[in-house]
Order: C-alpha cells, then structure tokens, then sequence
C-alpha cells in the first residue's frame, strides 16, 4: 500500500510548525494517524510530538560552533540539509516501513532550498522511491499579503517551490484568524486573484516604466496559466481546517480504497465558498 506525506513549506514565520500541529490536532479528532518529522536543523520548540527529528542528526547550533567550518546561521542550515541529504538512511530508519503512513515534514523556511539547491527535490525523490505520495504545502502569512506587490511576491515564492519540486501543491494562507474584520474582507480578493486589477495596484506604485513592464509580465503568466490559488487556513474554524486537508487528501488519493469524497469547492464553484467563508466571518 501507499504511504502518504505533505512536505510543509513557506517563509519562516509563516506558521509551518503551528500548521503541523492545527492539522496533528485536527485528524486527531477524526481518528486518523498522523506523523511529524521535523526537518529544521534550526528549530527551538514544538506543541506536537515528532517521530524524528533532523536535530538528532545534525544541528544548526554544532555546525556554527565548529571552528573549522565557520558558518553563520543561513551558510549553516544549507551544510546541515546538504548534511541530511547525504544520511537519508537515517530518515529511512526512523520513518520504518508502515503500511499506510502519513506524515507531515515540517521544513525549514530558507527560500533557496527551494530555488537553486537540490536537496527538497532529492527529498522529494526519495520518499517516492519509498512509496510515499507526495504533496506540497506551502504556507503564506495572510498579515503579509495585504499589498499587490507583497501578494506578487508571495505567489513567485510559491511558484519557486513548485517549479522545483514538480509536485502537486496546496497553496494556504494562514494565521486568518489574527487578521481584523476589515482586514478579512481586504484581503478576500487575494484567495482567488484577478491579477490583471493587481497589475493596476501595482503600477500605481512603481515610477519604473520598466518594473512597471515586468510586473505586467508576471501577472499576465500567473493569470494566463491559473497555477496559485489560496486557501485560507483559520485556526479557530475546524472547516477551513477541513477543507484545506480534503485538498491535500484528494490530490494524494488518500484513502482511494475506501468512499471517497472530492474536496468541497471545486475550482469552478471556488469563489463562492470563498465568499461565504468570508460573509460568515466578516458579519461575526
């Protein structure tokens, strides 16, 4: 049988470890298993238990210490993965071999390990060749995303993960709960954009004839192929919780030998769960 996992990635600060827990939590009420593995060499603390943990194996902490070596913090997590890519056998011991698995790896925040270093992808190979089904997904902090050009530059992170790492990807915006009634209803528009109206946002601000050139390139790409939308993660909401996991489970085939349901909007009814989300959120 399969093995299942969702490789938890975005920004530092954009709630990956919170994720990891809201959703450890949320199955736990649904009666389902779920693992973590915590892959940041750098991490502190965590509200859930791990199977395995990356700091057992190598820490940020030792490799910055190690006069011989001279990393500071960011040259010092990229030695640590680069490290852990070498040892996946380590990995493979710890995650055992259970018929059905499914795990959640929590992974570290730093962009380039999505962009120009090999070692998600190799991750990402691996569990493969272990019989996971993998999905991305990637989280952005909804209190970040309430400019066009901040909005942009979130979506060019995501679209950096999932050119990379060539796996389906969910796309989350968290932390909804902390955003102000106002603030819920600014950034509705985000979940689902037209990125054409956020070319006219952005140009507003740029002097640049020449940025304000490329940024109508890149929204026009976005736009023109529909590859990043947004779902919003609410912790206070067990159904966002819901919806966001009927995703992940859809595109990972989850449980494709019981009564499967697909997730609750499908893309062409979307935006209307989207508003509704909203409406009951915003007359609260």
């Amino acid at each position: 049988m399969p093995r299942y996992a969702q490789l938890v990635m975005g920004p530092a600060g954009s709630g990956k470890s919170t994720y990891c827990s809201t959703m450890v939590q949320h199955c736990e009420a649904l009666g389902r298993a779920v693992q973590v593995v915590n892959l940041d060499p750098a991490a502190e603390l965590f509200s859930y238990p791990v199977m395995a943990d990356i700091r057992e194996l190598i820490e940020v902490d030792d490799v910055m210490e190690d006069e011989s070596l001279r990393f500071g913090p960011n040259g010092g997590l990229v030695f640590c993965m680069e490290y852990f890519a070498n040892n996946f056998s380590w990995l493979e011991e710890s995650l055992g071999h259970v018929e059905d698995d499914y795990v959640l790896f929590d992974c570290p925040g730093q962009i380039e390990l999505y962009t120009h270093l090999p070692v998600m992808k190799q991750l990402v190979e691996q569990l493969q060749q272990w019989e996971f089904r993998v999905c991305g997904v990637f989280l952005v902090d909804s209190q970040f995303m309430v400019e066009s050009f901040k909005f942009i530059s979130g979506i060019l992170a995501a679209l950096s993960a999932m050119i990379s790492l060539e796996i389906p990807q969910i796309n989350v915006m968290t932390k909804m709960d902390l955003l102000s009634k106002k603030a819920k209803k600014e950034i509705e528009k985000y979940l689902d954009p037209d990125m054409y109206s956020m070319i006219e946002d952005s140009t507003n601000i740029l002097k640049s004839k020449r940025f304000k050139k490329l940024t109508k390139s890149i929204c026009g790409l976005i736009d023109d192929y529909g590859m990043v939308r947004f779902l919003p993660l609410d912790r206070s909401d067990e159904e966002s919780i819901n919806i966001i996991l009927q995703h992940i489970d859809f595109t990972i085939q989850y449980g494709e030998d019981l009564e499967f349901k697909e997730p609750k909007e499908c893309e062409e009814d979307k935006s209307a769960l989207v508003d509704e989300y909203f409406q009951d959120h915003v007359d609260e």
